[in-house]
């Protein structure tokens, strides 16, 4: 790797073995083996490496989730399989994934401090939730998003507001955050009452009838 690579690379690994705001610049040029000097040249400051750092380790983040996934024998595409249940088996293995990703998802909260004060960080972000909402429609509904994007970029905006939340509850009291199943009975419970509130009462029915 060239000395980028090289830093990108370090700068990676001190967000994971440090967190985003505890990582200092020569942390990361003692991680990547390269001089302080090659911050500068290759990304103007160390906030922009750690940023450029931070949006790419989320993005192994969710390759190695749909590598998991694919390893489970395609559980989320398997035609025979229940969609409820499918949708807990999914949830299942990314609430796991939080465990051993935990740096990376505290910083990436530490990264939203940022935002206001660094228009090219919020630039990169969008760019990143919108990739990340593509991703994730594809991974959870198998919507490709080359045929249809709007409809990919709405289910993926509902599957990233629910893993933002559930980060977030995660971060914040682990044992008690919902488990996949958890997520599939409360599916489960939204779509009845829709579909009972749905149903016409039988004061309408009658109503109809007379007219």
């Amino acid at each position: 790797m060239g000395n980028r690579e090289d830093l990108l690379a370090g700068a990676k690994r001190c967000l994971y073995e440090k967190g985003y705001a505890r990582t200092t610049a020569r942390d990361i040029a003692a991680a990547s083996g390269v001089s302080l000097a090659a911050i500068g040249y290759h990304f103007g400051s160390m906030e922009a490496l750690l940023n450029a750092a931070l949006i790419e380790a989320i993005g192994d983040w969710g390759d190695e989730i749909g590598r998991v996934l694919a390893a489970e024998g395609g559980v989320p595409f398997d035609p025979a399989a229940d969609p409820i249940e499918r949708f807990a088996a999914i949830w299942t293995r990314v609430i796991e994934s939080f465990a051993t990703h935990r740096q990376l998802l505290v910083a990436s909260f530490e990264f939203f401090t940022q935002l206001d004060r660094a228009p090219d960080v919020r630039r990169a972000l969008a760019e990143a939730f919108q990739q990340g909402r593509l991703g994730l429609a594809e991974l959870f509904q198998g919507i490709d998003s080359t045929k249809d994007e709007h409809t990919a970029w709405m289910v993926g905006s509902f599957y990233q507001a629910l893993m933002t939340g559930l980060i977030a509850q995660w971060l914040a009291e682990p044992d008690r955050v919902p488990s996949g199943h958890n997520l599939a009975d409360a599916l489960r419970i939204i779509i009845s009452r829709t579909e009972q509130a749905a149903q016409p009462s039988k004061g309408d029915e009658a109503a109809d009838m007379d007219e």
